[in-house]
């Protein structure tokens, strides 16, 4: 009694086991499967016990087809080629696409309604399902015309209609009829009017668009086509829903060995290529399946080899055999097509972490779905929280899944350039949702280097944004505290962010930050930036004060040199000339610059010894001459109190040297000029408009008119 209930457990526990591996074979093809490779989907799919499993099939593929409907042509020829050999599949399929599009309908649901009629316009033109059960669709939706029923009924006319015009034109006529009079009469919407007119334009240029079969995907031949009379409004159709769950069967040995022998007859037809590349899995199959009913141990090695041995490369391959390396990377298109669709599918982030943990993913994979997960995000139209939750429920249920969030950055960080706006906003928001819950660790911004040459404006729009949502969520103490930690892991990771010995990328920094608004973080680096050794800028600074206070000392000599004098009344010409040229050369001697009356002229004399010797030794009072025109060579040639106390030797002196200055080998410059002379431009401009005073032409005679 023991014995036969433990054997009975066995047998459940292996056809449980089979189940599962049944599933998958079912679920992988149908997943992949387009118009390149559909030939061989169809034999991956016939080595499989589809009769077992045609509740997985129909289910597997519905909702393959109501996420991807521009798939629903290859959809429809899969199964097409199965049901001329597997009837009751395609019977099924069309009975469940009925029933769905009923409750559809019933619900109002317009989406679920379109990808119901478009499969089975389909199946329609794939000869499937009967023409009758297109027309039962179309005069339903037509019956009382809303702007839902008549834009479903306009999409199942444009995928249908083409098959419909030539084996029954005088139906179609009549459905048409029917959109003109709802285009004329009934009172909808002008989109769909619009959606109307366009549909008789497509029916006057044939359907040319729209053919019933696309190329490639005409597989059958139309008197291997087996076609369900399938009725709209028939009450008996059954679901068969008790085909999608494990059920044990108590002739499961005998079924597997029939279906093993229809799979070989099935694959048997066949071309030669077809046989060599599936000859291994119908004999493979019910070997295994048979062993594991037995509900031996070496059920499952037997089963692993097998599997291995269909593997390409793999090491149980039979001698002689090619290996075939895929380098199209298709299963990891495909991991990342069920990520994608396990995370859009999800009401709640628990639900979508869960769903994503029970993925088998191969060691070495999981960085896929953390690439996948930011993916998902970017395409966004905005933000959703939902994706942090996502990441930030993985990240603290597994280190794994934390460092692979850290390298996920360091790769959007270093390529964010290629990131439209749009996308690069929600990455930000999605990366400070984790920093700031603490499920990545501050170390992850060590890839950021914040300088203007190792920036971009994509990076710096990104860090933007990341450190903005980190303030407003922490608030600028706690963010600050964060950043500036103490730990040494942080202070290497940001030691990139907040530069500490270069005094460029330290200003270039310090305004970047205030200029979003994060000022505070920058009181360190102010503190740095202020006690950094400017060396060159100090130098320049002594050489400009230096120079600056002897110009000063030699203006202040020159100004007290003069006013002496000019205050006595009774000086001698050549004592002020002397007393002047003395303080200036002093002065000019200070700066490097050699004295006016040292230098000599061509003949050999000095400037001073050019003088008429009447006027060397005489003792005269300088008259006040008329205001001189200064010269463009000596604009700026000093003179005491601006014409007062100056001699005509003076003048003469004046004019002799520009003839000296031609023949000088160099020009003087403006700047040597002035600390030649000893005065700088405010006292010049001051000495000129004294001069200019009003007292010194009050001696003159009024010739106003009275």
């Amino acid at each position: 009694m023991l014995d036969a209930q433990r054997g009975s457990t066995n047998d459940e526990a292996a056809q449980r086991a089979s189940w599962e591996v049944l599933k998958k074979k079912i679920n992988g093809p149908v997943n992949k499967v387009n118009t390149s490779n559909i030939k061989d989907v169809i034999i991956e799919l016939f080595s499989a016990n589809l009769i077992r499993g045609r509740g997985l099939y129909c289910r597997a593929l519905m909702r393959a087809q109501s996420l991807s409907t521009s798939f629903t042509p290859v959809y429809a020829a899969l199964t097409a080629v199965i049901n001329t050999k597997l009837p009751i599949v395609g019977e099924l399929l069309v009975t469940r696409l009925v029933m769905q599009f009923r409750r559809a309908f019933n619900r109002d649901d317009k989406d679920l309604c379109i990808s119901s009629v478009m499969f089975l316009a389909h199946l329609t033109n794939q000869r499937i399902a009967h023409e009758v059960l297109a027309f039962q669709v179309v005069s339903l939706l037509l019956e009382t015309p809303t702007d839902d029923s008549v834009e479903v009924a306009v999409a199942f006319m444009r995928e249908v209609g083409a098959l419909l015009a030539e084996i029954a034109p005088r139906v179609l006529n009549a459905v048409f009829d029917t959109f003109r009079s709802i285009l004329h009469e009934a009172d909808i919407d002008k989109r769909v009017q619009y959606m109307i007119e366009v549909l008789f334009q497509i029916r006057r240029d044939g359907f040319k668009d729209s053919p019933p079969i696309r190329s490639g995907l005409d597989l059958v031949e139309e008197d291997e086509q087996i076609v369900h009379e399938v009725a709209l409004d028939d009450d008996d159709l059954d679901a068969l829903d008790e085909l999608n769950v494990f059920k044990p069967d108590d002739a499961y040995e005998e079924n597997e060995r029939k279906y093993a022998s229809i799979s070989r007859e099935i694959l048997g037809g066949d071309s030669d290529s077809d046989e060599a590349d599936a000859g291994a899995e119908p004999d493979s199959e019910p070997g295994s399946a048979s062993e594991s009913d037995s509900g031996t141990e070496s059920d499952a090695d037997s089963g692993a080899e097998d599997s291995s041995a269909r593997e390409p490369g793999s090491v149980g391959q039979k001698p002689g055999v090619q290996k075939i390396h895929d380098l199209t990377e298709t299963e990891k298109v495909n991991l990342r097509r069920t990520i994608y669709l396990t995370i859009m599918s999800s009401l709640s982030f628990d639900e979508a972490a869960h769903k994503l943990l029970k993925i088998e993913i191969r060691p070495g994979e999981e960085q896929e779905l953390c690439n996948m997960v930011i993916e998902s995000c970017s395409q966004e139209r905005t933000y959703k929280a939902f994706f942090g939750l996502i990441g930030e429920r993985l990240c603290k249920l597994n280190r794994t899944w934390g460092h692979g969030f850290e390298l996920a950055f360091t790769s959007c960080y270093e390529s964010i350039h290629r990131y439209e706006t749009n996308h690069l906003r929600n990455i930000a928001h999605f990366f400070a949702h984790l920093l700031i819950t603490g499920a990545l660790h501050v170390s992850a911004l060590q890839v950021v280097v914040l300088t203007e040459e190792a920036t971009t404006s994509s990076s710096r729009i990104f860090l933007k944004i990341l450190l903005q949502d980190m303030a407003e969520e922490l608030g600028m103490k706690a963010l600050n505290d964060r950043l500036k930690s103490t730990e040494y892991k942080v202070a290497e990771a940001v030691k990139g962010m907040f530069p500490s010995n270069d005094a460029r990328a330290m200003r270039f920094a310090i305004n970047y930050y205030t200029s979003i608004g994060l000022g505070a973080v920058t009181e360190e680096m102010r503190e740095q930036l202020k006690e950094l050794p400017l060396l060159k800028a100090g130098d320049d600074s002594d050489s400009d004060s230096s120079s600056d206070s002897s110009s000063r000392s030699s203006s202040g000599s020159y100004s007290s040199s003069s006013s002496g004098s000019y205050s006595g009344s009774d000086s001698d010409s050549s004592g002020s000339s002397s007393s002047y040229s003395s303080s200036s050369s002093a002065d000019a001697a200070e700066h490097g610059v050699r004295s006016m009356d040292k230098l000599s002229l061509r003949d050999g004399t000095s400037m001073r010894d050019r003088r008429p010797e009447r006027e060397r030794g005489a003792d005269s009072r300088s008259r006040s001459p008329q205001r001189r025109r200064r010269s463009p060579a000596y604009s700026r040639s000093p003179s005491p109190r601006a014409g007062y106390g100056r001699s005509r030797g003076q003048d003469e002196h004046r004019s002799a040297r520009p003839r000296y200055d031609r023949d000088r080998s160099r020009e003087v410059s403006r700047s040597e000029r002035s600390d030649r002379y000893g005065r700088d431009k405010s006292q010049r401009d001051r000495s000129y408009f004294r001069s200019r005073s009003p007292s010194r032409y009050s001696s003159r005679p009024n010739y106003h008119r009275r």
